[in-house]
């Protein structure tokens, strides 16, 4: 091998007369470095929004929900007793969902409204402990004489209000009178709001203690389901399966990748796209380096000729054009990791690059995962492996007696 090696090296320094080959040669190394670095800088901003939007659903919803095909049920104290003694278990909170109208002295918009039960130990809102949504949201302590409520941030910019504000929630589950169905009404005052990220939650979202929703959606002592956390998120589909398999009819189980199944798998497509596209630069290189192996082979028919007539074998000319052409593939290769790392490395420190509002991140993520690197410099490798098998093979099958004749 240390023979092969040498060659191979001895060609890679192109003669002036071969100045062609070389210019091909720089072009192969360039397409490489440009292909990788492309390659990791993309795929690290996928995995990055992939990680954010993660973050952000999780930061409000829980990982698992407990529900029943009914709809809305009494809640059973025992079986939250069993879902709370499950390992990987770190929080169990009966939650209701419903729909009710907010009313302010400038203004009137529809939400999703959430009733939950903060001392239970679960932290629903991102930036939110427990204790944080039990001081804001507790009836022992009514500002006011007043319960409260948590607002996204941009509900709370179009309705108009700020915190320390009173609203009026209106719930179409109200009383029969002569009249007719009289709307049910509860006047909350707004004790904090939040921000998600996600703009469907941010604009139409807002959360109250279990029993004022309860009372004014005409749903008392019901809930919709038991949200479950873990301290392992994506297990829930083992821990659904099997620390949680007591669950069983009338009740079902939904998890946070069920749920959101459709948006992830949109993202993990977006990727696999952009991880196929972008390896194109890569080929365009891999033919880059084979046509520059061809050429050498075209230029050095005489060397091989001389080389096999003193006894080198098919086996020793391949591994002279293969090493050749794999130590572009590895230069261009480690170069453009290095550059794809060392740019993450400045995205993600300085933040430099700002989205604009239509985004759920104002700044571009970045996460780079060391397990998407390895794959990238592999694939790059690899193809420029294959790139060299053919010319390889056309100077191993050389006849030498015709090479010498006509080179």
């Amino acid at each position: 091998m240390g023979a092969e090696l040498f060659i191979a090296g001895k060609y890679l320094r192109a003669k002036r007369k071969e100045g062609f080959i070389s210019l091909i040669t720089l072009l192969s190394v360039a397409g490489v470095i440009l292909g990788v670095m492309a390659l990791v800088v993309v795929i690290a901003v996928m995995s990055g929004s992939e990680t954010e939007f993660r973050n952000r659903i999780l930061g409000l919803e829980p990982h698992i929900l407990a529900m029943n095909y009914s709809g809305r049920f009494i809640p059973d104290p025992a079986m939250e007793d069993m879902i709370r003694q499950i390992p990987g278990v770190t929080a169990v909170s009966p939650i209701l969902f419903g729909q009710a109208m907010i009313r302010t002295a400038d203004s009137f918009s529809g939400i999703i409204l959430r009733g939950i039960e903060p001392e239970k130990g679960a932290a629903m809102i991102k930036g939110y402990s427990a204790d944080d949504l039990d001081a804001a949201l507790n009836i022992k302590k009514p500002v006011n004489g007043l319960p409260g409520i948590i607002l996204g941030q941009s509900l709370a910019h179009t309705v108009g209000v700020m915190e320390g504000d009173r609203v009026i929630l209106m719930s179409a589950s109200g009383i029969i009178s002569p009249m007719g169905q009289i709307p049910s009404m509860k006047q909350f005052v707004v004790t904090g709001t939040f921000k998600s990220g996600m703009s469907e939650y941010d604009s139409s979202l807002a959360y109250a203690r279990l029993d004022q929703v309860q009372a004014l959606v005409a749903a008392k002592g019901k809930i919709s389901a038991f949200g479950i956390w873990t301290d392992q998120i994506f297990k829930v589909k083992a821990l659904s399966k099997d620390g949680l398999s007591f669950i069983q009819y009338p009740y079902y189980l939904r998890n946070w990748m069920d749920i959101n199944h459709s948006l992830f798998s949109a993202l993990k497509l977006e990727k696999t796209a952009m991880f196929v596209i972008l390896t194109l630069i890569i080929l365009v290189a891999a033919f880059n380096i084979a046509s520059a192996l061809i050429m050498m082979v075209m230029e050095k028919t005489r060397d091989i000729a001389v080389l096999k007539a003193m006894g080198a074998t098919n086996t020793m000319i391949r591994r002279i054009f293969i090493i050749k052409g794999m130590i572009i593939g590895i230069i261009g290769t480690c170069i453009g990791t290095t550059l794809g790392v060392v740019i993450c490395y400045i995205l993600k420190r300085y933040e430099f690059i700002k989205l604009p509002e239509a985004y759920p991140f104002s700044t571009l993520p970045v996460q780079l995962e060391y397990s998407d690197v390895t794959l990238i410099a592999v694939s790059a490798l690899v193809i420029c492996f294959l790139s060299t098998l053919y010319p390889s093979y056309k100077a191993s099958r050389m006849n030498p007696v015709e090479a010498i004749r006509y080179g």
